[in-house]
């Protein structure tokens, strides 16, 4: 079996490729969709409770290029709890710019709001009125600022950094770019800074040597708690620790706090100045920094110590905590859910209730609650429903008057979602592990279907039943080829408590690969699954998994698509960023250190598959980014190479340029997805068809081919439809407006007026010289004939269909595409006294030129052959007989040379 490399060196400008060309359904999940998927992020309510402001993510557009910039940008957007527009809230952008506008912060009064952006190299403090208008800068800093909070009515609180040094500013203009691994004395000094709205003064809160790696502040401005990172390679060997201080910012001192634990993080301080909250970790291995538990403590400002919130619940915290005065909502660690729980803070002790989200309590994403407690906003989905969006009032632990903050994804919506469950099965040591289990499209009880594993990473990381789809992991698009998914919570995942994610510390991968085994033979077990129709994938350790399968069981699966994961762990130990944490946590040692009397830690050789490569058979697809420093690019150079040269298995090796162990780019995420599914095409599911890489799009050949998959009865253009012969037309969306592939035909057009006569052989180019009236008159006829709603093109779609033909056609049938050259205007007033000389008509059969795309639907003859009437009178396009010029806006055409399309209301 031939192996095959494929290095792609893929720039931004890169958009098309080959590969095989899935014709998606309008219903059908693509990676467009999952990509592009929208979300409410970075909640924050009004003072008055009247507001929220929130960002929405999109990939980014160059407006005047008219293509997409490669990246994804955040929007800021407002909606307006006291407005309602058609029985909904009253949402309005605030931004819009291709530039990354984030962390939205109301101003005290509740009448302005402040943000960061990316706009100039994000060094800017901007401001948006909420009645209105363009951005303002507020400041510029020497250096990009983060991290913004209110200090008083008047003052922000941020982190910036001082700025370049002599020894850098020498550097630079030497142009010397060298990276210092080792420095500890030249690194960027992070700060807190105070920034004064009204006096513009800038003031220094922090003067460590040490970087400023988050903050919190106090609501009063008072208190003040900073984390220190105390060394640039805390992350590579976890040493030393980083160190915590909470400032007195009225009175002045600091001090050192919260010693001993482990990671502290997500400092929140209580409405009443008091205290804060925070979390940390608990493990068997501290010292390195070891997966465990998260767990809720509390500082008391008057007792200047902490205590362990008792959540009276073993698995401690899910997905995080947050505040209602001091009072706590927290989503407790259960599995594959969170459950909602509320604790009433009375004295030094909690009270725990339940929080009444009804029979949403499980399914809660993201959450944030006003200053003042009474208005909270979170996000409800499940795996199999995409997230909405609620806006409530609470009191206490209570939740009324819920409603949609806005509504998002309408389209996606319409879509059908894969039937799913929570899986239960005896795994590793016979212990208890869970995952999602997604059904194939239209599953029928008795018949065996593949079987598509999607790995989760970390190894601490969880699959919820929630609505996570992404370029990593989309279920549904394998459920639309006919497959299971399963998303497995295998030993060593988090939400499940510390002796479940401690499980596979130095017992790395038997327990893991156990589970996942079990998995799929009780599906087999069940006749559900096809165990000769196996694939599997995943990201990170989710690749990680994937190759020791692989290894371990090298004629069970059919395809494998490995993305960014280890195969040699002791060059991981000195070259992953935080491969000595890691590293020590998981297998006991450095490679070096003696282990159970040996001399060296072999356990770093029996556990990586690189040594034991020769047994793949399994066609691989291997994905890494370039910059990967979590999981160091070169194990994908390492992983390729041991498959290349045992020659066992195809092997396809995909290298992003520039990307860091998470794909940031909107091409890159897409061509991941696309080679992905190819690869489960041709290997698993058995649907592969390459396209020939000699068709060049847009091509003659290309157009022809194209145009012979256009509906046609016997040799003519259209579908019959009780008894007439009807145009074809394609949905822009799905159940939405469908336009008409074609310009009505002659022979269409014959069928409502059988006078109308011309050519035997022009039976399929466009009728012309038709009036307003007359195409409108089809129309009425077309509508009653099927019994469905056909029409003219309104003014508004004839405009956007005019766009597209000022830009093709010059190349298409005009009066500049039969001069043969670049025609100008003079000349095109001789050319056409040359014209009329011509004995044959300029128009040609439709379809002869590249169609056009308006969303799914695919237009041909936009840019000429006939102009075209819309519903107002006025015509779009272009004749064979008119000039495109940039230069002029055409007169109304000849009537001779005018014909219509038509347009389908949606069903």
């Amino acid at each position: 079996m031939r192996l095959t490399l494929l290095l792609l060196l893929i720039s931004s400008s890169i958009t098309g490729f080959a590969q095989n060309k899935k014709e998606y359904q309008p219903k059908d999940w693509t990676p467009e969709d999952i990509i592009n998927t929208e979300y409410v992020r970075s909640i924050r309510v009004s003072p008055d409770n009247k507001m929220v402001v929130w960002t929405k993510r999109r990939a980014a557009k160059d407006k005047e290029k008219d293509k997409e910039k490669d990246k994804f940008v955040n929007d800021l957007y407002l909606t307006r709890l006291d407005v309602k527009d058609e029985g909904k809230f009253k949402t309005v952008p605030l931004t819009q710019a291709d530039e990354n506008d984030h962390s939205p912060l109301f101003s005290r009064d509740g009448e302005t709001i402040y943000f960061l952006s990316s706009r100039d190299k994000g060094k800017k403090l901007w401001s948006l009125s909420i009645y209105g208008g363009e951005p303002q800068e507020v400041h510029e800093f020497k250096e990009a600022i983060s991290d913004l909070a209110w200090l008083n009515d008047s003052t922000i609180a941020l982190i910036s950094t001082e700025g370049k040094s002599l020894f850098d500013s020498e550097n630079e203009e030497k142009k010397d770019d060298t990276m210092i691994i080792e420095d500890s004395v030249h690194w960027d000094k992070k700060r807190v800074f105070a920034y004064g709205i009204n006096s513009e003064s800038i003031r220094r809160l922090t003067d460590d040597p040490y970087p400023v790696s988050g903050y919190a502040v106090s609501r009063n401005g008072q208190w003040m708690l900073t984390a220190l990172e105390m060394s640039p390679h805390y992350g590579i060997d976890g040493q030393p620790k980083p160190e915590f201080y909470l400032y007195d910012l009225q009175n002045g001192g600091k001090t050192k706090i919260l010693e001993g634990l482990q990671t502290p993080n997500n400092f929140q301080f209580t409405q009443d100045n008091q205290g804060f909250y925070f979390v940390a970790d608990t493990s068997s291995n501290p010292q390195w920094n070891g997966a465990g538990v998260s767990l809720l403590y509390y500082y008391s400002l008057k007792d200047k110590n902490y205590q362990k919130v008792n959540l009276n619940w073993e698995q401690g915290l899910g997905i995080g905590y947050t505040l209602q005065g001091s009072h706590v909502i927290a989503f407790l660690a259960n599995g594959a859910t969170n459950r909602a729980a509320y604790y009433q803070k009375d004295g030094s002790q909690w009270r725990k209730t339940s929080l009444d989200f009804g029979d949403m309590k499980e399914h809660i994403g993201s959450l944030a609650i006003s200053d003042d407690g009474k208005k909270i906003v979170f996000e409800h989905s499940t795996a199999g429903q995409l997230p909405v969006y609620y806006v409530a009032d609470l009191a206490e632990n209570k939740i009324a008057n819920r409603q949609e903050l806005v509504a998002l994804n309408k389209k996606l919506k319409k879509k059908p979602t894969a039937r799913y469950e929570v899986l239960r099965w005896k795994g590793y040591q016979d212990e208890e592990i869970n995952g999602i289990l997604y059904y194939p499209e239209n599953y029928q009880e008795g018949k065996k279907y593949p079987l598509v594993l999607s790995i989760h990473g970390g190894p601490s990381g969880v699959d919820l039943d929630l609505w996570r789809e992404g370029w990593s992991s989309y279920p549904n698009i394998f459920s639309q080829r006919g497959a299971f998914v399963l998303t497995p919570n295998y030993h060593g995942s988090s939400n499940h408590g510390l002796a479940f994610v401690e499980s596979i510390k130095q017992n790395y991968y038997d327990p893991e690969l156990t589970d996942i085994i079990n998995a799929i033979n009780l599906l087999a077990d069940k006749g559900m699954v096809d165990k000769d129709k196996l694939g599997v994938s995943g990201w990170s350790n989710g690749a990680i998994l994937t190759t020791m399968l692989t290894v371990r069981y090298p004629d069970m699966f059919k395809a494998a698509a490995p993305g960014a994961g280890d195969v040699n762990w002791t060059s991981d130990y000195g070259t992953c960023e935080f491969g000595v944490t890691f590293d020590q946590s998981y297998f006991g040692g450095a490679p070096w250190d003696d282990v159970d009397g040996k001399t060296y830690n072999e356990t770093y050789v029996l556990k990586s598959p690189l040594f034991e490569m020769e047994k793949v058979k399994t066609p691989t697809i291997i994905f890494h980014g370039s910059e990967d420093r979590a999981v160091p690019r070169d194990q994908g150079w390492e992983y390729y190479r041991a498959l290349q040269q045992n020659r066992q298995a195809p092997v396809k090796f995909l290298w992003f340029p520039g990307q860091p162990h998470g794909l940031q780019k909107v091409t890159h995420q897409l061509r991941k997805m696309n080679e992905e599914l190819d690869w489960f095409d041709k290997y698993l599911f058995k649907t592969y068809e390459p396209e020939n890489e000699s068709l060049k799009e847009g091509s003659p050949l290309a157009v022809l081919l194209s145009r012979e998959k256009a509906a046609k009865e016997k040799s003519l253009y259209g579908k019959t439809k009780n008894g007439v012969l009807v145009p074809e037309v394609m949905p822009v969306a799905e159940d939405s407006l469908a336009i008409a592939c074609f310009e009505v035909t002659n022979a269409q057009y014959q069928a409502f007026d059988p006078k109308h006569t011309f050519d035997a052989a022009q039976a399929n180019y466009p009728v012309h010289d038709i009036s307003l009236d007359k195409a409108k008159a089809y129309t009425q006829w077309l509508s009653q004939k099927t019994g469905e709603k056909y029409r003219l093109p309104n003014a508004k779609e004839a405009k956007k269909m005019q766009e597209q033909a000022r830009k093709i056609g010059p190349k298409e049938n005009t009066l500049n595409y039969w001069a043969g050259y670049d025609l100008t205007w003079d000349d095109a007033q001789q050319l056409r006294s040359k014209i009329s000389e011509a004995k044959t008509t300029l128009l040609k059969e439709v379809g002869n030129y590249k169609p056009a795309e308006i969303g799914q639907a695919t237009v041909y003859d936009l840019g000429g052959n006939v102009a075209e009437w819309d519903s107002q009178g006025n015509t779009y396009g272009y004749s064979a007989y008119d000039l495109v010029d940039a230069n002029h806006q055409e007169a109304k055409p000849d009537q001779k040379y005018v014909g219509f399309r038509v347009v389908r209301e949606a069903r």
